[in-house]
């Protein structure tokens, strides 16, 4: 019988190590399947992220050579281009906003009377080109926007898009007088929160999440994380687009993936400061930014889903402004929505008007520092982004590294180093003043602003350096400040009074400081949205911070 079977099993001995031998190989088949099943998958380099981006610009630029109002072929596109690193002309822009100012004009200034995103996506557009959304055409677009009902009745959208517009600019909310209910910020989160799932998510309708609306509500919370209550649902909603994520790295709406739904989870990793490869976004090796590429079309934009339906206007203008988000992310740069670094003025005759070639000589930009610097106390202040913008150059600092104060009052001696260091000034020794100790870590600092005619002494020897500043005394330094900068600060009798007359305490600022507090309004240094000048009030840190900011932002110095 033994002579019958195969050789292999001739005896009992090979039988056995046969056995162990394909034992041994099946293990090491299932050791390779599993890895190579397991194996993670090169991430897109930031290499190929640049490309696409280049390539989808010019794509865009052939493709929306005229942007409308408009949300394709409009305000996303333009968003997106404003905010990329691509070469847009100037003209571009110029051209958009002209076209946005007719549009406002001819409808009076109301643009929608139930979908007041209407007015969220304008001031998103404006601010990406640097251009005044409370002015355009005489008309304020940000006022819509101090009605909380009317914001809020086209559902989730209006809140979410109002939040994440004032952000933008860190503008203020105008009190709308026509409101039933007054639009706040706390209100607009309020809002977002009331309507988050029993699964954690947000959609516009139903009890289960929808991967869009739960992203964009995320980008609106972005700015309130150190709030308890926000970062605790802010959390519930990262698990839950953690378990919707698709095994190719992107998001489904309605069962269907598309590439509009990773756009804006990948917009709330990037505004939470959430990296793209972070262990809760990377499934079987890819991430949201591998799944949103492969609906791309060389040389062309982005498919809505990866099914051969080709590419769309919306799919490519929302993939582009997410790419150019993560992008910049990867540079190290601001993420889209905050917008403090806008390099474009528009319109660019402004620049002209405002003869920022005729600089002081000794007037200089200064350099980001450390990117992304902040304070423990300054989370969802109105004045945060100004703050964080000129801490992050060194501008102005903290009364300790955690820690800015920004309700605390500002002492003509902490203004001076401010203003100095704004404008990037070389120092100068305040030998002049008797109340100012050469050896004092102002000395220099007040040296320089009096030097440069920015401020004054209480004498002809005395500065009184720990005295504190009031609104008016502000707006005069800044004023001063802002003719270095190659502002044009005259203002005529009849422009001042005109200027001033809309706020009720005008009576009560001093003769001498008119002309410049008139200056302040004009060029939004200080907002016209305000019912009164409240001149002798003393200011705060914060709001000295966004003066100083607003005035370096028009300047072109930040």
């Amino acid at each position: 019988m033994k002579g019958l079977l195969p050789s292999c099993f001739s005896s009992e001995g090979h039988l056995v190590r046969t056995n162990r031998f394909i034992y041994l190989m099946t293990l090491i088949i299932g050791l390779i399947i599993n890895l190579v099943l397991i194996a993670p998958i090169e991430a897109a380099t930031k290499t190929e992220m640049d490309a696409v981006q280049e390539e989808t610009a010019h794509y865009l630029l052939e493709q929306v050579s005229h942007p409308e109002v408009g949300s394709v072929g409009g305000e996303w596109a333009v968003l997106g281009l404003a905010r990329s690193n691509q070469a847009v002309p100037q003209s571009y822009f110029d051209e958009y906003y002209e076209t946005v100012k007719k549009y406002v004009v001819d409808l009076n200034g109301e643009l929608h009377d139930k979908k007041y995103t209407e007015y969220s996506r304008l001031i998103l557009a404006l601010t990406a080109i640097g251009a005044n959304p409370a002015d355009v055409g005489g008309y304020n677009l940000l006022l819509p926007l101090g009605d909380f009902e009317k914001t809020i009745w086209q559902g989730i959208n209006g809140p979410i898009f109002a939040l994440i517009a004032m952000d933008s600019g860190s503008y203020e909310i105008p009190r709308n007088t026509a409101a039933k209910v007054q639009a706040t910020r706390e209100l607009y989160i309020d809002e977002i929160l009331s309507r988050q799932l029993k699964d954690g998510g947000f959609a516009l309708s139903g009890d289960q999440a929808d991967p869009d609306i739960t992203g964009m509500a995320l980008q609106a919370l972005s700015n309130y994380q150190n709030r308890k209550h926000v970062k605790t649902a802010s959390d519930r909603a990262l698990e839950v687009l953690s378990k919707l994520q698709n095994t190719d790295g992107g998001y489904s709406t309605w069962g269907v993936p598309t590439s509009e739904s990773s756009v804006q989870v990948l917009m709330a990793l990037c505004e939470l400061g959430i990296s793209v490869t972070d262990s809760r976004f990377v499934k079987n090796g890819h991430t949201i930014v591998d799944n949103l590429l492969a609906f791309y079309e060389k040389g062309h934009g982005f498919q809505h889903t990866a099914d051969g339906g080709g590419v769309t206007g919306m799919s490519t203008e929302q993939a582009f402004y997410g790419l150019v988000n993560a992008v910049g992310i990867a540079e190290g740069k601001r993420s889209l929505y905050r917008m403090t670094d806008v390099k474009w003025k528009t319109p660019s005759t402004r620049n002209e008007a405002l003869g920022l070639p005729n600089k002081h000589a000794d007037v200089r930009k200064l350099p980001v520092l450390e990117a992304m610097k902040t304070f423990i106390d300054i989370f969802g202040h109105p004045n945060q982004t100004a703050i964080e913008d000129l801490a992050s150059r060194g501008i102005i600092n903290g009364l300790t590294t955690e820690e800015f104060a920004p309700n605390q009052t500002m002492t003509r001696a902490e203004f001076a180093a401010i203003v100095t260091r704004g404008l990037g000034l070389p120092l100068k020794p305040a030998s002049v003043f008797k109340d100012v100790p050469a050896d004092s870590w102002y000395s220099s600092y007040i040296g320089s602003a009096h030097h440069y005619g920015i401020v004054n002494g209480t004498s002809d020897t005395t500065f009184a350096p720990a005295k504190t500043i009031t609104k008016q005394e502000a707006a005069v330094m800044i004023a001063n400040a802002a003719k270095l900068c190659g502002f044009d600060t005259a203002m005529s009798k009849s422009e001042t009074r005109d200027m001033l007359a809309q706020f009720g305490d005008y009576v009560q600022s001093a003769e001498w400081a008119r002309d410049a507090l008139a200056f302040n309004y004009r060029e939004h240094i200080l907002s016209q949205d305000a019912m009164d000048i409240e001149p002798q009030v003393a200011v705060k840190r914060g709001e000295m911070a966004e003066m100083l900011h607003r005035l370096l932002t028009t300047a072109n110095l930040l």
